[in-house]
């Protein structure tokens, strides 16, 4: 049997290399086997922090009894969801419709081409509470299309009919009326516990963002009130920094514990804009979002950045014990003895009190995770905090996918930038950088981006409409605060190249290129799930790109774009929290609040000067700012005949006389004109 998985550039795939069953990478050889042999697929689909995945390849994917079932039968595919979004994307789509639901691991029986005939999750070795074994459903399979074959492909042609719409994009009723839209994706809001919706409950930083953009009373106490509970709970990382994936219960008591980058990089935005919201006159929700901030940026340059600059993807669930034994969230949880152990027994005490460590537990074996309550001594949660991370050090550490994602990537640069401009931190501005130059000298191979890479080796797999989108973002934010066109001039690339390759005909974007592997739908997500769409990912690059290089062509094709997201955000407005806060944008400019650009001039052309913070902290949502020196180019004009210091603010063609004074600046930045 080969072993094909061995050299993928997916750690995940690297993980099933030595199972007993004969794994393929998806691609033309494992679709040409199994057409050639008559067999059908089985589809797998996975990453490398899922919890779930882990088991069944455990249970089920190494056992040899298993392999000796699928691999006379089927042509085994395994596919990293991370790295190959576009068939996460079509298959998902599939197990939806088939059973009502999704999730990872996702399983999957295709037709020799590809075809959905049969799908599911996760299956367990033996049947349980009514769910047959995974054994018990190969075996079906294969006797199905083994006995009735062409019933089988009937089937699978009706499910794909069936399907043919799945990524239509939805009408629009009439013109997008925000308000009333801002206060449904609000009514979703848990007054009890914060955040949205019932447990299972993710972050919802898309949405919050949303929410926070005109900083209307209402809306704005949902956001922070949001932010403030998850920064409380469990799900944050106390100790470490940083947000595990999705909470198991409704109070962000217990998590799902993996750390995906993607997560951490749009929440570490969020409280950046939350702590921006939030006045003076609220020092506890201010040290609770700058600690946020401070925890997640910390986390990300000690733990995800990779040797050559770029971020990996996620850190496991699962870590082994000091017995050599795994389990989900080992490394997070202690007890009042594992705290008295660490800190002694008064530290121990208070250590157990402020972060709610009780005798019977929050999580297994009688282990609690850590969630912050009431308002401890900053000071002193300070020390203690560090001393239990220094201890949890000694544990051992889950284990790290170093597969570089751009989209994911630019996520991170994007807002690594920003909190770097409004706490003054130098070395989260050299974090984006680094992460920013790795993009570029690996992933941008023969003029296209490419999705992922391993070990500074590009994967073979091209970006899709999000990494340009993602990227381009990135790059045009850390242009201007740094005041290097270079940037800015990559950023263009990058759109110039996407926008053909990625042109859906009404306005708005596939996910997938036009020369990309045809599968039997071609995806096109509108919905942030939970991450910005494709599309969405495209129209926030295009518009700042469009402003810091004032080409108002990039603005025109990102307002057609949003155009093809109105539908999507009338329906769904929660899940759709990335076009619902462009529309709130928009509507602000339909009010004379058009999105300015603020070009901070100084001599030295710090960006971390007393003038450039004080525009990126006070700027409306959809502000483009650059600073620089005098006579910098390659901004357009924005440096033209602007030989004194100050920042300048132009709004359209409106433009305010310089200032330094910061009381002159906000009227400037918020002055509706």
């Amino acid at each position: 049997m080969a072993n094909r998985l061995a050299a993928a550039s997916s750690p995940y795939l690297r993980m099933h290399a030595d199972n007993p069953i004969d794994w393929w990478e998806w691609g033309p050889d494992a679709l040409a086997e199994a057409r050639a042999s008559n067999r059908p697929i089985l589809l797998s689909v996975g990453y490398a922090s899922c919890h779930w995945c882990h088991v069944m390849a455990h249970e089920s994917f190494s056992d040899p009894a298993v392999a000796a079932v699928v691999n006379p039968s089927f042509v085994a595919v395994k596919v990293d969801r991370e790295e190959r979004p576009d068939v996460d994307a079509v298959y998902m789509k599939a197990t939806q419709a088939l059973t009502g639901s999704g999730g990872w691991p996702m399983t999957v029986f295709l037709t020799p081409d590809g075809r959905p005939l049969f799908a599911g999750t996760y299956y367990p070795p033996v049947p349980t509470s009514g769910m047959p074994s995974f054994t018990q459903v190969v075996e079906a399979i294969a006797e199905a299309w083994q006995q009735r074959g062409d019933e089988a492909s009937s089937s699978a042609d009706a499910i794909v009919a069936a399907l043919a719409d799945s990524f239509a994009v939805p009408a629009a009723a009439g013109p997008v009326e925000v308000w009333p839209l801002l206060q449904q994706a609000a009514a979703g809001f848990d007054a009890v516990h914060g955040g949205f919706g019932t447990a299972p409950k993710f972050p919802a930083p898309l949405l919050i963002d949303a929410l926070l953009v005109k900083g209307d009373p209402g809306t704005l106490d949902v956001a922070q009130r949001s932010l403030e509970a998850m920064a409380r709970g469990g799900i944050h990382d106390q100790l470490g920094g940083g947000f595990h994936r999705y909470s198991v219960d409704a109070g962000w008591v217990t998590p799902h514990f993996e750390k995906m980058l993607y997560d951490n990089a749009l929440l570490l935005g969020s409280y950046v804009r939350g702590w921006r919201r939030t006045a003076d006159h609220e020092p506890v929700l201010r040290w609770h979002h700058e600690r946020v901030v401070r925890g997640i940026a910390g986390w990300l340059g000690r733990e995800l950045r990779t040797e050559a600059g770029g971020f990996a993807s996620s850190l496991d669930a699962d870590s082994l014990d000091a017995h050599g034994t795994q389990h989900e969230g080992i490394y997070y949880c202690w007890n009042p003895d594992l705290l008295a152990d660490a800190l002694g027994r008064e530290d121990g005490d208070w250590a157990a009190d402020a972060f709610h460590v009780t005798r019977a537990g929050t999580f297994e074996h009688g282990l609690s995770t850590l969630q912050l309550r009431g308002t401890p001594d900053s000071g002193r949660l300070t020390i203690v905090s560090e001393r239990l991370l220094a201890e949890r050090f000694r544990r051992y550490a889950p284990a790290r996918d170093d597969k570089v994602v751009a989209a994911w990537n630019g996520w991170a640069i994007d807002s690594l930038v920003q909190a770097a401009v409004v706490f003054d931190e130098p070395d989260w501005l050299e974090l984006a950088r680094g992460a920013a130059e790795y993009l570029w000298d690996v992933h941008w191979v023969e003029g296209r981006l490419r999705r992922s890479s391993l070990d500074g080796v590009p994967g073979g797999v091209d970006g899709f409409a999000d990494d340009y989108g993602a990227v381009a973002l990135g790059f045009a934010r850390l242009a201007g605060a740094v005041g290097e066109s270079g940037w800015l001039d990559r950023a263009r690339t990058l759109l110039d190249v996407a926008l053909p390759l990625f042109d859906a005909g009404d306005g708005g974007f596939y996910d997938s290129a036009a020369d990309a592997e045809e599968l039997f739908a071609r995806p096109r997500e509108l919905s942030d799930n939970p991450t910005p769409s494709g599309t969405s990912a495209l129209v926030a690059a295009l518009r700042l790109v469009g402003l810091l290089a004032d080409v108002p062509a990039y603005q025109e094709r990102a307002d057609a774009a949003a155009s093809t997201l109105r539908g999507m955000l009338q329906a769904a407005p929660r899940f759709a929290g990335s076009a619902l806060a462009d529309a709130l944008v928009a509507d602000e400019a339909r009010t004379g609040l058009k999105p300015a650009v603020a070009v901070v001039v100084s001599e030295d052309g710090d960006p971390l000067g007393r003038l450039a913070r004080a525009v990126w902290r006070m700027a409306p949502a959809g502000t483009a700012v650059v600073v620089g020196r005098p006579g910098t180019e390659g901004f357009a004009h924005h440096f033209d005949e602007r030989p004194e210091p100050g920042a300048y603010v132009c709004r359209g063609t409106v433009c305010f006389p310089p200032t330094s004074d910061l009381k002159e600046l906000r009227t400037a930045l918020w002055s509706r004109t």
